[in-house]
């Protein structure tokens, strides 16, 4: 991948002579036989000099998430289920909303654990440390919250006029 260099304007860093231009993002996996990512961002420490560059960063996250963490794939797929269940049962525009809005919180919440999970095992590589599982726990406990309360604001709004739809079918 090429990046365009920076505008004159940007703040230029130093970088260490330790460290690499070119950064490889290439985690061992425990059997060291290939890297978890197998990409490396030259400079991707700077900021994106696109707009577009950010939404592809962004999507790439996304997609790794998506790819790589069965929980994230859950909440997609029962979000995905809720919004349409709320779209077949006539919901208001604004119960819409609120159903999609909660999805899409349990989802951001879902992508942020993913990168704590992330950042600590970096940190603390293979070894157990208990300030790493404190923040690996609240990361996940956020989740946790998180889908409750959208099980509760989709399950509020959707069931009123599911049971009414199914005792208009049955009668």
């Amino acid at each position: 991948m090429v990046l365009q260099k920076a505008e004159p304007s940007a703040p230029s860093f130093a970088v260490p002579s330790s460290l690499s231009m070119s950064q490889d993002l290439s985690m061992p996996t425990p059997n060291q036989s290939e890297p978890v990512v197998k990409r490396s961002r030259e400079l991707s420490w700077r900021i994106a000099p696109t707009l577009m560059l950010s939404f592809k960063y962004a999507w790439a996250g996304v997609s790794y998430a998506f790819s790589t963490q069965r929980n994230f794939r859950i909440h997609t797929a029962i979000g995905t289920l809720a919004i349409g269940l709320g779209v077949f049962l006539h919901l208001s525009a604004v119960e819409l909303a609120v159903i999609c809005l909660t999805s899409a919180l349990v989802m951001a919440l879902e992508l942020l654990n993913t990168a704590i999970e992330s950042v600590v095992d970096l940190t603390v590589k293979q070894s157990y440390h208990e300030l790493a599982k404190i923040a690996k726990d609240c990361a996940a406990g956020a989740v946790l919250v998180s889908a409750i309360a959208a099980v509760l604001v989709a399950g509020s709004l959707l069931i009123p006029p599911l049971l009414a739809r199914i005792q208009s079918v049955v009668q």
